[in-house]
Parts: structure tokens; C-alpha cells; sequence
């Protein structure tokens, strides 16, 4: 498969001669719509994968249980792993369900022989983050019994293969106390045929100070657990000022540390599927950008003309327009060549695979781009 990136002049028609492909295949690989205008600068996939060829890197993908079902079944097929998210729990440790049924997508994950992979977070009864249900699980044990009683439970009875403990904003105080739970978690786990992963907030030292880094030993914790995910997005945010949702540089620098603390065939490496519009200019404590799909994204610069450009620092692109309203805006999302150099990290540092946060949007370029070697 190549990458072309457009220029001026260029019709789907020229390119797919070009390269001596049909106009279908750069249509459906870049879902691309009728009468399939082009922006300046963005990055088209062309090609297939090479029959017979094995992916060399693992694929878990995330989801709330309100997902398309049609997303997910176009998905499904490039996934070893689908992280139902979430469960919640409360200061008693009763276990608390998804507000929507997950067995459809259980259902769905043994058509496609993908395992479903329980996702559990430290959402209240309200539905919302709450660190100090953390504290109380972890300092508990009449709580934490019941909760892994209870998690043991409902993944026999549904089917789930294993779980994933997404446990952020960790109190310093209660690192030890963590690390000990996800340990007994994964003793329990392992004695009923589950397997047991830890998201971790993309660190760069083990004496990292900040509320999201301070609770996680990555050393202690890549020992237990079976996989880690590490969460390698969000430096551009909803609330942040306007840059890279993934910049390149900045996640080397959490695998450069990451590789000396965990063994790098547990580590998958997030991959984020979304990208951000910022209007501008940008008040630090007012502005909130707008969370776009990738596809999404290409087709607003089409829409107003706007010409894609790549950074190279981050490897990412992006872009800037001026709405019908006269209000100037700045986009940063994710292509095929921010996730190519993506992709490539896991064979440079020999990682197990990726971890998408989150198929709520299809992007098919992404997982074709993932299939080939």
C-alpha cells in the first residue's frame, strides 16, 4: 500500500491512473463521497494489503456500548481485542453495568473471534469519575472481595476473556495500594482464565510529578499485569490550547522510559481516532475545541478550502479555515502518515501491538493501514 498526498489539480481519476488502481479502491479506502472532491495536502491510502500477509502488530480497539452496530461489525475483523467500556463500582464494591447492554457486542466479538475484554473504571453511581472510589477499593478488603467476586462473576456468565483496569488520577499515597489490587486482581483473574491489562498514563519518569502520573508504578505494575496500554494522546485536549492530539516526539519520549520499566512485548501503544477543531483565538479557561472523526475532519477542509499541512515535529496534520460566521478555526487530527510513523514505532521498539481510544468512528484507512506488514 502507498501514501500519496494530493496537490493541486489532482482528480480521483488521475491518481487511481497513476498508480494503476480503480478510482473504487482510493474512493473506498479514504470513504471518500460523491462527487469525491479532494483537499490540497491530504493523504490518500492506495492499494490493498499483500495477500497472505500477517499483521506484525497485536489490535484492541475501545467502545462504549452505544456503538454503531455497523461500526463495530466493519471493525471487528482487524481486532484481536475489544474493550467494552466500562464498568463502574461503588464504595461497597457492588459492581455497576454499562447504562446499555453489552452482550450484543460480546455476541458480535465471538462471530469475528475477537475477545471482549471487560473495561473497569472508577465510575459512581452518577456515571461519572470519581478518585475516591479508588481510594476506597484499594484500602477496603471487605469492598475489594466482593467487587472481584462479583467481576469473576459476570465475565464467566457473559463470556468476557479478561479484563482491562482503567483507574486514573491515582493519590500518590495510594500507588502501593493500587499496584497490590491490580496484583490480587490478576492472581484471581488468572485462576479463572482471564487475562488481566492496566492503562497507564503516558509517563516520560518514574518521579514524574501530577496527579494523572504520580499513582502509577509503571515498573510494578508491567510485573502483574499481562499488558499495559499505554495512553499516548490527549497532549492536545478539549480544553487545551490548540496542537497535537499525539505529537510524535513527545510519545517517543514515554516509550524511551516506558521500554525501561516494562517489557516492551507487554506495552501496546495508544492510537487516538479523533481529532479536535479549536475555534480561535484561543482563551485559556474558555475556549473548547469541538472532538471531530479523522474522516470528518478532511471533509471540513474540503468544505472551506482549506489546504492540510504536515507538521513535521509532531508528524501530524492540520489545518486552519474561516467558517461561514467569519470565525477562523484550527484543526489537528490524525492521516495515514501520522499513524504510518505511529505504526512504525512497534517494530522499532518492539512493542505488542496498539490500543484504539476509541472505533467509535470508522476510519477504515486505519485498520487497512494496520493489516499490512
Amino acid at each position: 500500500m502507498e501514501i500519496y498526498v494530493v496537490k493541486e489539480g489532482d482528480t480521483v481519476d488521475a491518481i487511481a491512473q497513476a498508480f494503476a488502481v480503480s478510482p473504487e479502491n482510493i474512493i473506498e479506502n479514504n470513504q471518500l463521497t460523491v462527487p469525491y472532491p479532494l483537499a490540497v495536502g491530504q493523504a490518500l491510502l492506495i492499494g490493498e494489503p499483500e495477500p497472505g500477509s500477517e499483521r506484525v502488530r497485536d489490535a484492541g480497539g475501545y467502545a462504549y456500548t452505544y456503538i454503531s452496530r455497523w461500526v463495530l461489525r466493519q471493525t471487528l475483523p482487524f481486532l484481536e481485542r475489544l474493550f467494552v467500556f466500562s464498568y463502574g463500582f461503588t464504595e461497597e464494591g457492588e459492581l455497576l453495568l454499562p447504562p446499555q447492554d453489552d452482550m450484543w457486542m460480546i455476541e458480535m466479538c465471538q462471530e469475528f473471534d475477537t475477545m471482549p475484554i471487560l473495561t473497569l473504571t472508577p465510575f459512581g453511581t452518577d456515571g461519572r469519575f470519581n478518585n475516591n472510589l479508588i481510594h476506597q477499593i484499594v484500602t477496603d478488603a471487605t469492598a475489594r472481595e466482593r467487587l472481584l467476586t462479583e467481576l469473576v462473576q459476570i465475565m464467566t456468565e457473559k463470556g468476557y476473556g479478561g479484563i482491562d483496569i482503567d483507574f486514573e488520577f491515582i493519590l500518590a499515597e495510594d500507588r502501593d495500594l493500587f499496584t497490590a489490587f491490580v496484583a490480587q486482581t490478576a492472581e484471581i483473574m488468572h485462576d479463572n482464565g482471564f487475562v488481566v491489562s492496566v492503562a497507564l498514563a503516558p509517563k516520560t519518569s518514574a518521579d514524574q510529578k501530577g496527579l494523572l502520573y504520580e499513582g502509577k508504578d509503571y515498573g510494578a505494575l508491567g510485573k502483574v499485569a499481562d499488558a499495559v496500554l499505554l495512553m499516548t494522546y490527549e497532549w492536545g485536549y478539549k480544553y487545551g490550547p490548540p496542537m497535537a492530539v499525539a505529537p510524535l516526539n513527545s510519545v517517543r519520549r514515554v516509550l524511551d522510559y516506558a521500554v525501561t520499566e516494562i517489557p516492551p512485548m507487554k506495552i501496546n501503544l495508544g492510537i487516538p481516532n479523533y481529532g479536535y477543531d479549536w475555534p480561535l483565538p484561543y482563551e485559556r479557561g474558555r475556549t473548547v475545541a469541538r472532538t471531530i472523526g479523522n474522516v470528518e475532519a478532511v471533509q471540513i477542509a474540503i468544505r472551506y478550502g482549506a489546504e492540510i499541512f504536515f507538521d513535521e515535529k509532531s508528524q501530524s496534520p492540520y489545518f486552519e479555515y474561516v467558517d461561514e460566521d467569519g470565525a477562523d478555526h484550527v484543526v489537528w487530527f490524525e492521516d495515514v502518515r501520522s499513524l504510518a510513523e505511529k505504526y512504525s514505532l512497534i517494530t522499532e521498539y518492539g512493542l505488542k501491538g496498539i490500543g484504539v481510544w476509541q472505533i467509535m468512528r470508522w476510519y477504515r484507512a486505519m485498520w487497512l493501514l494496520n493489516e499490512q506488514s
